[in-house]
């Protein structure tokens, strides 16, 4: 059970970290303000959760105590700050806002590495790949999630561009390439070099690649032929498809590499 809470609590930093950071690349100019605003608040109440998740189980997650008040406080920091952003964009401070999200950003990565159970058994080579696994699987997270909200906005206001929104397609598909060779490079050096997988793990690593990675492709590759008719309506359809694979892909990959030596 100890684990499940960190994976959430994690999982939660790690979507913070992505969607902040795909929200501050989103042109501003492009996009109207109201996507920004009504999305820091599902940022808000994400970490309102994680910090009521650390406040009524932190005795229990197994961590120092320093780590444990540490991570709380930066949880409580990005809900506060998530809500002065909505702020910003309510009252159209562009440039503040779009620096609030790179700083969101920062902030939120930072906090899942703190948020990390990191095994003490890591190699350097390892720790290397865990700290690349944490930016990476935030980045495909959020920027799926981001464009799957910002397809949802086009229904609101057709009117908008579409630069952005392919944009931040094309972003999703970097982002599942980056996933997929670290994952087949810690895959490779677990059955190298770490203990042997079980059956049920291959199940797992099986239902992670099929899902988050190749699953996760197809619907990026999809959304962005939809994109070129153009049907937004349709794109924002196959999105919310590919946010469900991704949150598979990226939940079974942090399960599986809790007591891994690499990141799968």
């Amino acid at each position: 059970m100890e684990h499940i809470w960190q994976i959430l609590i994690q999982f939660v930093f790690r979507v913070t970290f992505g969607v902040a950071l795909a929200m501050g690349v989103t042109p501003p100019k492009l996009v109207t303000s109201g996507y920004y605003r009504l999305h820091l608040w599902v940022l808000l109440g994400l970490n309102t959760f994680a910090a009521l998740v650390l406040y009524s189980q932190g005795t229990a997650l197994n961590a120092p105590l320093a780590d444990y008040t540490v991570t709380l406080g930066f949880a409580i920091g990005l809900a506060v700050a998530s809500y002065a952003g909505s702020v910003l964009w309510l009252y159209e401070k562009k440039s503040a806002g779009q620096w609030l999200l790179f700083g969101l950003a920062l902030t939120g990565l930072t906090t899942a590495a703190l948020a990390t159970p990191w095994n003490d058994r890591m190699s350097g080579l390892g720790l290397l790949l865990a700290m690349a696994d944490l930016g990476s699987s935030g980045l495909l997270l959020g920027v799926t999630l981001a464009a799957m909200f910002l397809g949802h906005w086009y229904l609101n206001t057709p009117s908008m561009h579409l630069l952005p929104l392919k944009r931040l397609v094309a972003l999703m598909a970097i982002a599942i390439v980056i996933r997929t060779l670290l994952c087949a490079t810690g895959l490779a050096l677990q059955i190298s070099y770490g203990q042997p997988l079980e059956f049920l793990s291959w199940v797992f690593v099986g239902m992670r690649w099929f899902s988050g990675l190749l699953g996760t492709l197809m619907m990026a590759m999809l959304s962005w032929q939809t994109l070129k008719v153009p049907n937004t309506q349709s794109a924002t359809g196959i999105l919310y498809a590919g946010v469900i694979l991704a949150f598979i892909g990226e939940l079974t990959s942090q399960l599986l590499s809790v007591d891994a030596l690499y990141p799968l």
